[in-house]
């Protein structure tokens, strides 16, 4: 019995042929590369797009502003390469808005924007002035209610969406594919006891049972990965469970057993590969179900800790615009989560069609 991959002829020819699941995975692949060269992608690529300037808080899409930088007392290390792409690059030098400004001889002499109407008169010496003195940037998506620049920020929190929901699929598919081999190969006592365990956890609500993790784990970006991914192997196992009764029978696993194959490489070398269809179909589930899971978490406190962007704690620092003047600060993460998520659906349902697995999940 072959193995049902995607990657085979067949399945890919026909996962190409459904224009959703293809949609899906261009939407993927693009916010992979987003998650990855974030920090090169994004207008403020500070650690965390981190940049507050509190003089244009909560601005609407499309605000432009003139700033004078000046140079930090003590300035950051330069980052190089590999820095910026994990980390950012720490800014050289604040960032001042400004109304005006004229150069005389050895200073640079400002109208500093405060408020609306409102401005202050400043003088700064050419030392303390960065080499490209005045810059004037466009906030595409406005700002939040730091000055911080949303489009950044959304940008930058595609890397934690797509982490918690790798993270979270790697620990789901490890504890099921186990706990869910090991219940359905040896049956018997081994089955009752997994399944018990099982059902036990199946019982309490999926939030509750991450808020509990949450709370004795700590807060944390670390921390709800581990506790979004220990709350949905559940599914995993059960199907697993269900592939691997159906599979044990098959005559190629009792040729594998009078050869006197050891019972570990069975199970990993000869099942695994042959019920991996469904396992994949579900994993994409699952992606969507932990990225929803960790907006939910930072909306309500729990999760993703600031300043860190996440689209969750985004939403929850700008969801009282909604009824002001500037309902976008927090529509946008809104709109962000939902392409995603169903980018992630469409995909998972082309590989439920593409494998030929749905009647069996």
């Amino acid at each position: 019995m072959q193995s049902r991959s995607i990657f085979r002829q067949p399945g890919w020819q026909r996962l190409k042929k459904n224009k959703g699941a293809v949609i899906g995975l261009v939407v993927i692949l693009f916010s992979i590369l987003v998650a990855v060269f974030c920090y090169f992608l994004a207008e403020d690529a500070s650690p965390n797009s981190n940049r507050i300037i509190l003089e244009i808080g909560g601005s609407k899409p499309g605000f432009q502003q003139t700033f004078l930088k000046i140079k930090k007392e003590n300035p950051p290390a330069t980052a190089g390469f590999l820095q910026q792409l994990i980390s950012g690059r720490p800014d050289q030098s604040d960032y001042i808005p400004i109304n005006s400004w004229r150069q005389t001889a050895d200073s640079f002499i400002v109208d500093k924007f405060i408020d609306e109407g409102v401005s202050e008169r400043m003088s700064f010496s050419k030392a303390q002035v960065a080499s490209d003195a005045i810059v004037t940037k466009k906030f595409w998506l406005g700002t939040d209610s730091y000055g911080r620049d949303i489009l950044s920020r959304l940008i930058v929190g595609t890397r934690v969406s797509l982490s918690v929901g790798m993270i979270t699929v790697l620990i789901s598919i490890s504890i099921g594919l186990v706990l869910g081999s090991l219940a359905g190969f040896y049956r018997g006592r081994t089955d009752d006891v997994i399944m018990w365990f099982i059902n036990v956890i199946w019982s309490i609500p999926t939030l509750l049972l991450v808020f509990a993790i949450t709370l004795a784990l700590g807060k944390g970006f670390w921390q709800v990965f581990i506790a979004v991914g220990l709350t949905m192997w559940v599914n995993v196992a059960r199907l697993v469970r269900g592939q691997v009764l159906a599979v044990r029978e098959l005559e190629y696993i009792e040729a594998t057993k009078a050869l006197g194959f050891k019972d570990m490489r069975i199970i990993m070398r000869h099942i695994w590969p042959n019920i991996m269809g469904p396992v994949l179909v579900i994993a994409a589930a699952n992606f969507a179900s932990a990225i929803v899971i960790e907006a939910g978490l930072s909306f309500l406190g729990v999760g993703v800790q600031p300043p860190q962007p996440s689209w969750g704690l985004m939403i929850k620092e700008n969801y009282n615009f909604i009824i002001t003047q500037n309902p976008m600060l927090a529509l946008a993460p809104g709109f962000a989560i939902m392409i995603l998520v169903l980018a992630f659906n469409l995909f998972g349902n082309g590989l439920r069609d593409a494998l030929n697995v749905r009647g069996r999940l």
